[in-house]
């Protein structure tokens, strides 16, 4: 079945490694998993939007050619960086939102797994607090050091 990454997947793991260092970490079946996520959150867009993301990750990966002589995944880790860095402040607004968008996905992807929301501590759940009744909120206590 065909994806919205098509074609494209080594050039969205190197924005991924780029965004989140520690996705350099991950094993097969987590990057299978991040890239599922991602390809679901996509799928869910109109195919104009696919092909945007799609055709947005090749033009990085020209821009590193053309500035870097390398394309985007064959560049060292602090040179992608520095031309993420510099997109993502560009004069051009399409180019601003193109880089701010992949990298969203990046950290959707990462962190909407179940090994990184266990990671970090995430434990939301549908059934609201009542499900963590240990981890209620408590109220603010009164009296010295209480905002008024």
């Amino acid at each position: 079945m065909a994806t919205a990454l098509d074609g494209v997947q080594p050039l969205f793991r190197a924005v991924v490694t780029t965004a989140i260092p520690e996705a350099r970490n991950l094993t097969a079946d987590a990057w299978a998993d991040l890239e599922g996520i991602v390809a679901r959150a996509l799928s869910e867009r109109p195919p104009s939007v696919q092909r945007q993301v799609r055709v947005f990750l090749r033009l990085l990966n020209v821009i590193a050619f053309a500035t870097r002589g390398r394309g985007l995944a064959r560049l060292d880790d602090a040179h992608r960086l520095l031309l993420l860095e510099r997109l993502a402040s560009s004069r051009f607004l399409l180019v601003r939102r193109g880089v701010w968008g992949v990298r969203t996905l990046a950290f959707m992807g990462y962190y909407a797994r179940a090994d990184a929301a266990r990671a970090i501590g995430y434990r939301a759940t549908p059934a609201g607090w009542s499900a963590r009744s240990g981890d209620r909120p408590r109220p603010p206590q009164s009296g010295a050091g209480a905002h008024r």
